[in-house]
């Protein structure tokens, strides 16, 4: 686990921490090629520059938040607006985390992705990469 990261789990609440590290733990096996690092003072991991998949504390809870996730079509996750296209789950306890769930995420994370890297430059518009 990124030491970053790790020191940002060890910050939270026991049971915040938990989740954060089960979180990290299933999010590092998936995306292996990833670059990991606190990003807005909040774990995110990148594909080649690409903000794909991060985690904050918020107050419903830890909020795992998918920047592509809203075109993942899944019941799980859920949208936030209609400008960008991220969608999200909240965690009050290690136990909800569903691995098989998260993993499949994952996986439509290096599947689906828009271009957040370049959204600056491209003054606000998203193009779809994968």
């Amino acid at each position: 686990m990124n030491p970053e990261i790790k020191n940002y789990n060890s910050t939270q609440n026991s049971s915040d921490q938990d989740i954060c590290d089960q979180l990290a733990t299933i999010i590092d096996s998936e995306l292996q090629k990833a670059e990991s690092k606190i990003w807005h003072a909040h774990p995110v991991w990148f594909l080649d520059g690409n903000p794909i998949v991060g985690y904050s504390k918020q107050k419903p809870g830890i909020r795992l938040m998918f920047w592509s996730g809203a075109d993942f079509n899944e019941d799980g996750l859920n949208g936030r607006g209609q400008k960008f296209k991220d969608a999200s789950i909240f965690y009050n306890h290690a136990a909800e985390i569903k691995p098989e769930d998260l993993k499949n995420w994952l996986k439509k994370s290096i599947a689906i992705q828009w271009d957040y890297k370049n959204i600056v430059k491209r003054k606000g518009i998203l193009e779809r990469l994968t």
